[in-house]
């Protein structure tokens, strides 16, 4: 009968190895949620610079983290500056539960805007509640342009027009405000409306929303 011979360098080198590749595998699995700046704080009050270079300042990393961190939280939408970096950059989606019964919307997977426009296609403004990352604990009626048309580049560095209509342009008003240093606050027009979420009791925050505020 054969047996093995032991070699401690060979065999301690292997569980070296081993070790190195979870270790790895390990790091990689790992969620990258980073720290939401609030209200407050000097970040969220500057005009965010333009991205010049898509590749070379890392955006899409920055992107990726950003996504993470939304996935983490629960959230819709997050503006760079909501994670302490200056850059012209919103991550959104719409998921399928935030969508009511009866509306003629399907969920919108993950986008990702690099120097985003906002163009208002028309002149009515409608009041739509919000909430922000930024302003834990707080909601409020903002008035926002029922419709408009969004102009960025993706992290490919081709160019997305999209049009949008209710709760998809409050979405992405809201996220853009935050790269002009503007938090909802800021744009309320009846400050009545500004309540803690707490007050709702045991119900939580649930917006309450319209079928028609969500359409394709």
């Amino acid at each position: 009968m054969a047996y093995a011979t032991f070699q401690p360098e060979k065999q301690g080198k292997n569980l070296r190895q081993t070790l190195s590749r979870e270790f790895d595998h390990f790091m990689g699995g790992l969620m990258a949620i980073l720290k939401i700046a609030k209200m407050g704080n000097e970040i969220l009050k500057q005009v965010a610079e333009p991205v010049v270079d898509i590749a070379a300042e890392n955006i899409a990393a920055l992107a990726k983290d950003m996504k993470e961190t939304l996935e983490d939280i629960g959230g819709n939408g997050l503006a760079a500056p909501q994670v302490h970096v200056s850059k012209r950059v919103v991550v959104y989606r719409i998921t399928e539960n935030q969508i009511p019964a009866g509306a003629q919307m399907r969920p919108l997977d993950w986008r990702v805007l690099v120097n985003p426009v906002v163009e208002p296609l028309t002149e009515e403004q409608n009041p739509i509640w919000e909430r922000c990352l930024s302003v834990p604990g707080l909601h409020g009626e903002v008035p926002r342009f029922t419709k408009i048309q969004l102009r960025a580049t993706e992290l490919d560095g081709s160019e997305i027009n999209i049009t949008a209509s209710g709760f998809h342009a409050m979405l992405l008003q809201h996220e853009c405000d935050h790269l002009d240093g503007i938090l909802y606050p800021m744009r309320m027009t009846d400050m009545s409306t500004l309540a803690f979420n707490s007050e709702l009791g045991e119900k939580g925050f649930l917006i309450p929303r319209d079928s028609k505020e969500f359409s394709d």
